[in-house]
């Protein structure tokens, strides 16, 4: 029987990783099962730092708040661990010191909060032994065999009410004004914004785009009176025949994904200006989208994951994903959730072994997109 159990947070702060952390613990709470929360995600699995989320109360008035209560780590693939030895930095897998600070924790099951390179690591864990469950969190929304994540409605929100205010300078002072979006190599974030707000055009990173169909689409506004457009940049689009925008690449370690994306805002806004004659401007969101309140949608969802993730814990069925489909709360096998991706320790992110969900061409927000003259570059 499950007596005690423990959560922690992975991968990039979202709005709702506190209400999934809430509802788990209430969750718990009802059935006398002990509940914790590791600190810093799997840094603090391997470090074995972890606190009481029932008998201190942390779970008092933390629905409403944005980021993790017990933090996060965006750099820990404990299967491939980036240490320092003798001043030379080696890699590692560490797994083994988890697996061992959950035994003699005495932890019946450890949830996995977080997207694919977390839910990677909770499979990983469970092929070796360890009784984990996910919860899928990110704003990108790229998380295989769910139709949501949980931090994906808020930072669509977000992003409607930019274009909202940039719709206002655009039509003031005749401009384009470029949105540049996050969500990786998955354009859900700027396609469902762009159809929310209004944009005219919209680029993903599914659809590589022709710039001169951009700027047909701003002369077909001309032609109309429209001397104003709005444009949506995801920060994973490219050009047809070219290749995505790198701001910089990270040191994180081996395992994770350590391309920064951004910069294909400017770069469009800057064609456009020359290609059509207007002036072009771009705002980059950042991590705007990430953080703050979460919407009431967000909050509901994550407090359905949250419990139905305690109540799979109760039933004992582990080493699996709580999903959304089709209006459905339900759960899938962690090994579905990975697809080919099988090597222990291995790579998550835009790879042909990964499984992250990505925008397809039959899908409502495309068919919706093209049905309402909303360019999308090809």
């Amino acid at each position: 029987m499950v007596k005690k159990v423990a959560i922690l947070a992975n991968g990039g702060d979202v709005s709702g990783f506190n209400a999934v952390i809430r509802a788990i613990a209430l969750t718990a709470k009802k059935h006398n099962v002990e509940c914790y929360g590791f600190i810093d995600g799997y840094n603090g699995l391997l470090k074995n730092e972890y606190v009481d989320l029932i008998g201190t109360h942390m779970i008092s008035g933390i629905l409403h708040k944005g980021g993790s209560i017990i933090g996060s780590s965006t750099n820990a693939n404990v299967f491939n661990y980036k240490v320092n030895e003798n001043g030379q930095t080696v890699y590692k897998d560490l797994s083994q010191e988890c697996i061992d600070n959950i035994k003699k924790d005495g932890f019946d099951c450890v949830f996995t909060l977080g997207g694919d390179g977390t839910q990677k690591s909770a499979r990983d864990f469970f092929v070796r032994g360890v009784n984990v469950i996910g919860v899928p969190k990110t704003i990108d929304n790229d998380v295989a065999c769910t139709d949501i994540t949980f931090g994906y409605n808020t930072a669509v929100s977000v992003a409607t009410e930019a274009l909202d205010r940039l719709h206002t300078t655009a039509e003031t002072h005749h401009r384009i004004m470029v949105l540049e979006t996050m969500g990786r190599y998955a354009g859900w974030i700027a396609l469902e914004s762009a159809i929310a707000g209004g944009a005219d055009v919209a680029l993903i990173p599914e659809i590589p785009y022709d710039i001169d169909k951009v700027v047909d689409k701003i002369n077909e506004r001309r032609k109309e009176g429209k001397d104003f457009s709005i444009v949506v940049v995801s920060e994973g689009a490219m050009p047809k025949g070219g290749s995505i925008t790198v701001e910089n690449t990270r040191d994180n370690g081996a395992g994770v994904d350590n391309t920064k994306l951004g910069g294909v805002g400017n770069k469009v806004a800057h064609e456009l200006e020359k290609l059509t004659g207007l002036e072009a401007r771009n705002t980059t969101l950042g991590y705007v989208q990430r953080g703050g309140t979460p919407t009431a949608f967000d909050r509901t969802l994550s407090t359905k994951y949250g419990a139905k993730a305690m109540n799979l814990a109760l039933e004992e069925k582990f080493g699996r994903l709580v999903v959304l489909k089709n209006g459905v709360l339900d759960s899938v096998s962690l090994e579905d959730v990975v697809g080919n991706n099988k090597k222990i320790g291995a790579v998550s992110g835009n790879t042909e072994e990964s499984n992250i969900r990505k925008v397809s061409m039959d899908s409502d927000l495309v068919k919706t997109a093209r049905s309402i003259g909303i360019c999308l570059g090809d």
